[in-house]
């Protein structure tokens, strides 16, 4: 691990965040490196973090948190940012 405290529903999100800005359903929207920035952080303000500190605790967070129902919870926070951060633009700033 390059860090020694690492938010395993950072780096969920920020995988499904990528995912689902390359989907067709979302190809109207920015996906700047601002806006991408913008919708992970405001999804992460809606989304419990999971700080670990080894790679055996990631992996078990990883686990418990990458189910379909926990996914399902966390693409609705997700989607809900995409539309705000696409309504509400920052990277012309």
């Amino acid at each position: 691990m390059s860090r020694e405290i690492v938010n395993v529903m950072e780096e969920l999100a920020s995988s499904i965040v990528t995912v689902m800005l390359m989907s067709p359903d979302y190809q109207t929207f920015c996906k700047c490196e601002k806006c991408r920035r913008d919708i992970l952080a405001l999804s992460l303000n809606t989304l419990p973090t999971h700080y670990v500190t080894t790679e055996g605790g990631r992996q078990q967070a990883y686990e418990q948190l990458n189910t379909n129902d926990n996914r399902k919870w966390i693409n609705k926070r997700i989607i809900s940012a995409i539309h705000v951060v696409g309504r509400y633009p920052k990277h012309n700033e």
